[in-house]
């Protein structure tokens, strides 16, 4: 901690002696009538004409014209590098006068911008205007002191070849942080009918989504009127921002800290995160991000279980679901480092490359049986192809396993995967997509099998010429259909075998793994505005992303690459997400059941829920029907709501709480009938998603 603190001064201190500032620069903006004003007038010229406007065109609602009254409206806005006037922020003391400044604003006319050596920057202004207007009837300010320097620190600026921040982030090709919270502000925008724009594959870059939603104008029109550095940085801006005519960066201190209590034998749960991430530019086709996390944590009762059951071999007590390997923290907590980041290269607009230790995501619903993001961060390399009405993703991963069995000499067993996703627009309403990956390990020593490598080549074909056992092939498809721009339509087949006779032979054979997933999203639901619903039924078959050589499971750091509970599932997701302005709120209820093992001397058998067993020890070749063996009843409740602190960083203040029954037919080691409600509060830098619901 005491390391920490010293890092953070020291980047408050780079900041301050690095880029000073104080409201002084090159020209202010220029109205039509001060183009003529010598450069020192132009403020008040600005000042000046910027009030004549609002007394000329603001129109008193009817409720004040006729009453003596006073009153201040507080003003946010900006004046961009093309010089057009943006409200960021207005504060009335009533809706009417609002609306009608708001209304005035947006008559604004179009103006020379302001300039620093020479080049037209964007700078932000709060300013207070006074009502009824008699005399001086604004005050104000410069609030975004950053475009502007001391005449030492402008020297500087020069001589290093800065120039002002100005978010370039969100026009890079930089992945916007998934979290499922966090993209259903994007979700209708992207989804209009005749867009021809793909969105399952994830993390979208910012690229991606400026086509259909300005991301910049969104995260600016929540800034809080702040002109001191501090109360900047809390509200609106990240930390430390560099920039020059060639490259860009920006880091900042993240954290997450949760504080909560369950009804299990748990004292009390935590999460206790604190790291750093910074991200840049070089030039503007090269992006860059890095994120390194220092976490400590105890959690629910059901969490601490499943995280100890799923240890790796060699000592450690446990993985965090979602984050990585663990060690012992204090008598009953853990400690769990995580470091994620990745590399992106657009050479031109039809490819984009990215080299990363992160994770991926494939399918527009809740759930992805294709690929998720409920597992620990592994390395990959992934190219997105944009082209007429397709965008093709290859993603190459190494993966791990970490279980006793397959450990040798204390290292743990690597494996690798490969995909190929096909997104089609096929008309103005319907999308499909085609998928298919394969896993394979390091047999005879083949390391990363170069035959892979290929592109477009069918890895069915490949699995069969470098041996039918070699990999693990499966093949994929999803659909979207735009019902109208406020209701689409959504689904997902997956197929881990295909052999056709047992699939159509009646007998239901062991043979038949497949699941699929059917899903509807509502925007703006019942004509309330940024109000979005979710209904996602998701079914999988027995064995489903098992293989008889279990080292070639759909699976990474012992957690799956699919569904989160594995196979042998139906599943029922509602959820709602609700934004208005800073505030948040997200509900969301899961109804399902799953099929377990017993473990038990007189019933060893693998019931198909488990992917980490060997199918081979199933109960029966035919008769096999879902939710066989230990079927066990889930119910899951969870309510969120919060505010957000820093648009720019996504850091939040929340609160949370969770509801889940786990009722199994029989009780097992693994599966103990319990029931918990779990309270938590945090404040977080919110940055992925963090799944619980199992």
């Amino acid at each position: 901690m005491k390391k920490l603190m010293a890092f953070s001064l020291l980047l408050l201190f780079f900041k301050i002696t690095a880029q000073e500032n104080t409201n002084i620069f090159q020209t202010y903006p220029v109205f039509g009538a001060c183009e003529n004003e010598a450069p020192a007038s132009l403020e008040n010229c600005f000042k000046t004409t910027f009030q004549r406007f609002f007394t000329d065109n603001f129109l008193l609602p009817e409720e004040y014209a006729a009453n003596p009254f006073s009153a201040e409206i507080a003003l946010f806005f900006e004046v961009d590098s093309l010089g057009v006037f943006k409200l960021l922020y207005a504060d009335a003391p009533s809706v009417t006068l609002k609306e009608e400044t708001t209304r005035v604003f947006g008559k604004l006319p179009k103006v020379k911008p302001a300039t620093y050596s020479g080049r037209p920057v964007f700078i932000q202004f709060s300013y207070t205007l006074k009502l009824p207007f008699e005399g001086e009837a604004i005050n104000g300010n410069l609030a975004q002191e950053t475009n502007h320097f001391t005449k030492n620190a402008a020297s500087e600026q020069k001589t290093l070849g800065l120039v002002p921040y100005e978010n370039d982030e969100f026009t890079s090709h930089l992945n916007i942080p998934f979290s499922h919270q966090r993209y259903s502000l994007y979700d209708r925008a992207l989804n209009q009918v005749g867009s021809n724009n793909h969105t399952a594959s994830k993390p979208l870059s910012f690229h991606d989504v400026n086509r259909y939603f300005d991301v910049k104008a969104q995260v600016t029109s929540l800034y809080k009127p702040r002109s001191g550095w501090w109360g900047r940085k809390w509200w609106n801006e990240r930390m430390v921002t560099i920039k020059s005519n060639d490259y860009w960066f920006t880091l900042d201190p993240v954290a997450d800290l949760q504080l909560g209590g369950d009804n299990s034998n748990v004292s009390y749960t935590y999460n206790n995160t604190r790291g750093v991430v910074v991200q840049g530019g070089l030039g503007k086709n090269f992006n860059f991000s890095a994120s390194l996390f220092e976490s400590q944590g105890r959690f629910a009762g059901y969490v601490n279980d499943y995280a100890r059951s799923i240890r790796p071999d060699g000592g450690n007590p446990a993985i965090i679901p979602g984050r990585g390997i663990a060690k012992e923290f204090g008598d009953d907590a853990f400690d769990y480092p995580v470091a994620e980041g990745y590399i992106a290269y657009a050479p031109s607009k039809f490819v984009n490359f990215q080299l990363g230790h992160g994770r991926n995501f494939i399918g527009d619903g809740y759930r992805s049986l294709l690929l998720s993001d409920a597992a620990s961060p592994y390395p990959y390399l992934k190219i997105n192809t944009d082209f007429w009405k397709i965008r093709y993703t290859n993603i190459w991963m190494s993966l791990r396993d970490v279980r006793p069995e397959v450990t040798a000499d204390g290292a743990f067993l690597t494996k690798y995967m490969g995909i190929h996703y096909l997104s089609w627009n096929v008309s103005e309403k319907f999308n499909l997509g085609l998928f298919e990956t394969v896993i394979w390990n390091n047999d005879n020593n083949r390391g990363f099998d170069v035959n892979y490598l290929n592109p477009v080549i069918f890895y069915r074909f490949i699995e069969f010429s470098t041996g039918s056992r070699a990999g693990n092939a499966l093949l994929g498809a999803s659909a979207k259909y735009k019902w109208s721009n406020r209701f689409n339509l959504y689904g997902q087949l997956i197929l881990d075998e295909l052999a056709v006779d047992d699939i159509l032979g009646g007998e239901k054979s062991w043979r038949n793994k497949f699941g699929y997933q059917l899903g509807a999203k509502y925007y703006d639901a019942f004509n309330i505005k940024d109000l979005n619903l979710q209904m996602e039924y998701n079914q999988v078959r027995p064995y489903t992303y098992s293989h008889n050589t279990v080292i070639l499971n759909y699976a990474h750091n012992n957690q799956p690459m699919a569904h989160l509970w594995g196979s042998n599932l139906k599943e029922l997701v509602t959820m709602a997400n609700y934004t208005h302005g800073r505030w948040f709120g997200t509900a969301k209820l899961i109804i399902g059941a799953r099929g377990l093992d017993f473990n038990t001397t007189e019933d060893a058998f693998a019931y198909g829920g488990d992917i980490f067993t060997n199918e081979e020890n199933r109960n029966a070749d035919t008769g096999i029907k879902t939710l066989q063996g230990n079927k066990t009843n889930v119910f899951i409740g969870d309510l969120q709501a919060g505010y957000l602190i820093n648009p720019s960083t996504n850091l939040k203040v929340f609160v949370n709480f969770t509801y889940r029954s786990f009722n199994p037919q029989a009780e097992t080691e693994l599966a103990q009938n319990n029931s918990t409600s779990w309270f938590n509060i945090g404040f977080r830098t919110d940055l992925f998603n963090w799944y619980f619901d199992f």
